[in-house]
């Protein structure tokens, strides 16, 4: 059980990171990570929607219908979103004031509703904060790296802190969205190689495939159907 939960944890931070491999979320990546601070916070308050909504979802899969399962679970997680959006007001205003429109858009993030769809309506509480959990993680970690770079190269600043003060002069363009794509991609390129599917096509056989069973059937067919010609 502990062994599933560790598993279920860590394929959130490298092999399934929701941006760096699943491509979610690339809209509030791009847009808030000019900075390290704006970049965590806004992981940190995708992470406590992720746990919560799942959590809840998990709870409720067994009485949410069908035909509505769609809305219903939006619904739980745009009350998850008002909450941290009232808290981050509350405490931490200059925050709320960087983050601006992309905070309340945490309801539309593909990665919250994912997960919701695919895992916590599919299995049981504390897997589903786990996976939750995981994925907050990951997300918050792409984030940080994007914004730690970018501040630092941009900036010269890292949590606002001079760093490169006097060593070099700050590269405005990694401010600036095509600075943004050009980390994107090179975080990318460096999770894919940190992750299994990283590897070269030469270096994978066909017994590792999940499709190599499906895959002999229908070359079977093939040559059986070349044969009766």
């Amino acid at each position: 059980m502990a062994k599933n939960l560790r598993q279920e944890f860590t394929k959130g931070i490298i092999k399934e990171n929701p941006v760096l491999r699943l491509m979610l979320g690339t809209c509030a990546t791009l847009a808030v990570t000019t900075a390290a601070s704006n970049a965590i916070g806004m992981g940190l308050a995708t992470t406590f929607v992720l746990v919560c909504s799942n959590a809840v979802i998990s709870l409720l899969k067994k009485v949410i219908p069908d035909k509505v399962r769609i809305p219903a679970y939006i619904t739980i997680i745009a009350g998850f979103v008002t909450i941290v959006q009232l808290l981050v007001k509350a405490f931490v205003p200059s925050l709320d004031k960087e983050l601006g429109v992309f905070l309340p858009l945490i309801v539309v993030n593909c990665i919250i509703l994912g997960r919701a769809e695919m895992y916590a309506s599919k299995n049981k509480v504390l897997p589903s904060i786990v996976d939750g959990l995981g994925m907050g993680v990951g997300f918050t970690a792409a984030l940080l790296a994007m914004g730690i770079i970018r501040e630092l190269l941009g900036a010269g600043t890292v949590f606002g802190l001079p760093i490169l003060s006097g060593f070099m002069d700050p590269i405005i363009i990694f401010l600036l969205p095509p600075g943004g794509f050009f980390v994107f991609g090179i975080l990318i390129a460096l999770a894919g190689k940190l992750s299994a599917e990283g590897k070269a096509p030469e270096a994978m056989s066909c017994a590792s495939c999940p499709l190599a069973a499906s895959c002999s059937k229908i070359q079977e067919k093939c040559e059986k159907g070349g044969e009766g010609k």
